[in-house]
């Protein structure tokens, strides 16, 4: 097996390395030389095991390898001497050069066609020694099977902060093909079904939506379209009127007085949106931002625009761009879209948005008491689930609302990757009320993934520092999955025992 592997290396290395003969032999002979250094366990038993296996492949082939009678014995498993064989450098050089004579006798035969050739800039011939352009011999013999070209060990891919919305997690491994394939024909026959089983699509959709199903499930699951097929058409092409009849309505009311400082407002967030992404950056994009927030604050004056509603809007918008960008969505430009088509994702990126902010509008409304009362039963059930981590802030004098605050606020979009969001609000769309109170124990979860962290900072600026950076940016589905289990089990031991927050 020692000779196999280094004739193996050798013409691995001629074919692919071109490593000269002369070169070769030295290998050999320095390693023929560190065997006799060996230690004398290690020796006899390397040949009593491997002994038949190397009679095996000298048989197999036609190469002038001689064997003594002494040496056949040996690796037949006879009596071995008292002492490690010496093995002469100069032989064993004799010897590899030998095999690799004979050896380069049968690579001449006509046993595959010659390498493709290709002409350079400057004119010089290259062969190609691509494995791919190998083939058998015209014959149909297999004397030797082709070589095949090394391949690398597979890097942790670059993962863009969107992801491509695909289905994969953080390190890129493809989902399981029977397990998806079985889910993507039970999505479309919901979908194609003539009243789509709404509680049905939302049982499939808490564990992820595929990505060419998302837009249509995320309209359904939010109420903008409804489960009836017949009437989906209409009900688009009314609501899309009616959205842009409200821009020539009310969007040149920004300039009057009663509505610039909210305006002003909406125009220094935008900037601000996903500042890494450069689809966010891009000037159309950020007008239809203007637009949507404009006229959705306009149209709720009881809350009116707070800070943070900027966020909500880009879910939708990514979402619903993905049915028609196939791969690089945060680099792709919108102005090569049609007109009509860049219309209809604002009109729905704005009424998906407006279902999402009905229910939980009172996190937006003076004082903001929604947040308020979300970051004390956040706090009480951190007591319950992780009494260290709770006393922990009170020993550091941290309070929730410093960090939870945000949570609430952003929905978590301001921890986590944009891939992440979309990949939640998944399931926060099949969940009832899955933005208003699911929301809680996802938090909870999040909090107390990071307890070990939490514990080793010992101070106030530390644990704050801590808790307004956390490491998210390489999370995927397959984390984004755990963090949903653990809120679902918080959620399924809490929720219909709220007294159980309280000591």
């Amino acid at each position: 097996m020692l000779w196999k592997s280094f004739i193996r290396f050798y013409l691995c290395a001629t074919s692919s390395f071109k490593v000269p003969l002369c070169q070769f032999c030295f290998f050999l002979s320095f390693h023929f030389s560190f065997l006799k250094e060996a230690p004398k366990t290690n020796a006899l038993s390397i040949k009593s095991k491997k002994a038949s296996s190397f009679l095996e492949f000298a048989r197999s082939t036609n190469d002038a390898w001689d064997i003594g009678d002494d040496e056949e014995e040996e690796f037949l498993g006879g009596p071995p001497p008292t002492t490690p064989p010496n093995l002469n450098s100069k032989v064993a050089v004799a010897t590899a050069t030998q095999v690799i004579h004979n050896y380069s006798k049968v690579r001449e035969k006509p046993e595959w066609p010659q390498s493709p050739e290709r002409v350079q800039a400057n004119g010089s011939v290259v062969k190609s020694n691509s494995a791919a352009q190998l083939s058998q011999p015209s014959d149909g013999s297999s004397f030797r099977k082709p070589l095949h070209k090394q391949q690398s060990l597979p890097l942790r891919p670059v993962i863009p902060l969107i992801a491509r919305i695909s289905d994969q997690n953080a390190s890129g491994a493809p989902p399981m093909a029977v397990r998806e394939k079985t889910r993507l024909e039970k999505f479309r026959q919901l979908l194609a079904s003539q009243n789509t089983d709404l509680e049905e699509l939302r049982r499939c959709s808490w564990s992820g939506i595929p990505r060419e199903f998302r837009p249509i499930t995320w309209r359904l699951l939010s109420g903008y379209l409804p489960a009836n097929m017949e009437r989906r058409e209409i009900v688009l092409k009314r609501k899309r009127d009616e959205y842009f009849g409200f821009i020539e309505q009310y969007y040149d009311s920004r300039n009057e007085e009663h509505h610039q400082d909210t305006y002003r407002q909406i125009h220094i967030d935008i900037p601000r949106t996903n500042p890494l992404i450069p689809l966010f950056q891009q000037a159309p994009v950020q007008e239809v931002f203007e637009r949507i927030l404009f006229i959705w604050a306009i149209r709720h004056p009881a809350s009116g625009y707070v800070q943070g509603i900027n966020d909500l809007v880009t879910p939708f918008f990514v979402v619903f761009l993905s049915e028609f960008v196939e791969e690089d969505v945060e680099n792709f430009d919108v102005t090569v879209l049609p007109q009509h088509v860049q219309r209809n994702i604002e009109a729905d990126s704005f009424w998906c948005m407006s279902k999402l902010l009905d229910g939980i509008q009172d996190n937006y409304t003076f004082a903001q008491p929604g947040i308020q009362t979300k970051v004390k039963a956040l706090e009480e059930l951190v007591s319950r689930i992780d009494e260290h981590v709770h006393n922990h802030f009170q020993k550091y004098e941290v309070e929730y609302l410093q960090f939870a605050f945000r949570w609430m606020n952003n929905l978590l979009m301001r921890e986590l990757p944009l891939r992440c969001t979309i990949r939640l609000w998944d399931t926060y769309q099949a969940e009832a009320e899955g933005f208003s109170h699911f929301h809680l124990y996802i938090c909870a979860a999040f909090l107390i993934k990071w307890r070990k962290e939490i514990l080793e900072a010992v101070d106030f600026q530390g644990l704050l520092l801590l808790l307004q950076n956390l490491p998210t940016i390489h999370w995927g589905n397959e984390e984004v999955g755990l963090l949903l289990a653990e809120a679902y089990r918080l959620k399924y031991m809490f929720a219909d025992a709220p007294s159980h927050y309280r000591r």
